[in-house]
């Protein structure tokens, strides 16, 4: 599989890729995190949804893609921009996010990042993909890239230990 990261730093024992649980809706459904492309339809929210891992329950977007938290964040405000949000891009949404499966709504909102968009935020985090995740699978948890840890996120808002 892919390495995570550019910097050419070993990846952590134990990690392996495996297929996540099919739980989200299909692509086509609406509120599945998708872009239909059909400008009639109102804007809606990335969905945050939950499935089965190497790791356990973690968290997923609507498409099944993992989602991270950057340890280096502390608090909603984003430090990851340039170089870091192009390896590790923020999970965007164009309205208020939904949670769908284990995913627990209470825990989702939003930060504006410098560019005006909005990122989703868990439990106050910022969520971000790592760009070269296929759909379903976990590659990336425990990564240390861009001053900080990347780790998968369980569904009470705890990074995987």
């Amino acid at each position: 599989f892919a390495a995570c990261g550019s910097d050419d730093e070993e990846q952590p024992a134990g990690q392996t890729a495996a297929p996540a649980a099919e739980t989200s809706p299909p692509a086509d459904q609406p509120g599945s995190g998708s872009d239909s492309g059909n400008p009639e339809q109102p804007a809606t929210g990335t969905t945050i949804t939950t499935a089965d891992s190497q790791f356990g329950d973690v968290i997923f977007d609507g498409d099944e893609r993992a989602i991270y938290y950057f340890d280096k964040e502390k608090t909603s405000e984003s430090e990851c921009y340039g170089d870091c949000a192009v390896a590790w891009p923020p999970v965007l949404t164009d309205s208020d996010p939904s949670a769908d499966g284990g995913a627990q709504g209470r825990l989702l909102g939003t930060t504006e990042r410098r560019d005006g968009s909005l990122q989703v935020t868990y439990d106050g985090r910022p969520l971000y993909y790592y760009v070269d995740d296929p759909a379903g699978v976990v590659l990336c948890h425990n990564v240390a890239e861009f001053g900080g840890l990347w780790l998968a996120v369980q569904p009470d808002g705890a990074p995987v230990p």
